[in-house]
């Protein structure tokens, strides 16, 4: 179970939110931008942290774009981000690296987590329904292209709809986003 531990205000470039920091039973730190007051259905993102592309804007990947797009849309609307700590599909960013190294020899995203000896994608989404629960969301259009999230809340009870984040592929990343959808079954449409 996570416990809330502070809350403030954030202006940010999107708009104001306030900032929730939360503590998981392994004292690992959640963190969620709220823009209330919700709606009947809010919007939601569950993002797992990119170190690499969520601050430095890596063109590897797509995650900094679709953290920014779900902050505007949230911010248009209501709802939550969910900031969870599962760098690299639940390997940490050291490992994270080393597929990098692995890509850069042939490997695509998948073969490269298989080759280092981990799941394809170990997340866990516990503590995202977690914060659902805390602040009493039952419906919610969920921020995703990822089937494995839909599922995970959908079956910890939660109405889920879905609204796809379209980020335009970039020639360094066009590899990767065509792996996670063919490979991951990714969605990249509503």
């Amino acid at each position: 179970m996570i416990k809330p531990i502070s809350v403030a205000q954030l202006a940010t470039i999107y708009g104001n939110f306030n900032i929730h920091v939360f503590k998981d039973d392994k004292q690992v730190e959640v963190v969620v931008l709220a823009k209330a007051p919700f709606s009947e259905r809010p919007l939601v993102r569950v993002h797992s942290s990119c170190v690499t592309g969520d601050i430095f804007g890596s063109k590897r990947c797509d995650c900094g774009p679709q953290l920014h797009q779900a902050l505007e849309l949230i911010n248009q609307s209501s709802g939550l981000l969910i900031y969870l700590s599962q760098e690299g599909r639940g390997m940490g960013l050291s490992e994270k690296i080393r597929a990098y190294a692995l890509q850069e020899q042939g490997y695509d995203t998948v073969d490269a987590n298989l080759k280092l000896g981990f799941e394809v994608d170990s997340r866990e989404y516990h503590d995202a329904v977690d914060v659902l629960k805390f602040f009493k969301i039952n419906k919610l259009i969920l921020l995703s292209n990822n089937p494995l999230k839909i599922k995970a809340l959908k079956e910890a009870g939660f109405d889920v709809e879905r609204q796809a984040l379209i980020i335009p592929p970039l020639p360094e990343n066009e590899r990767y986003i065509k792996s996670k959808q063919e490979r991951l079954g990714h969605l990249f449409n509503d």
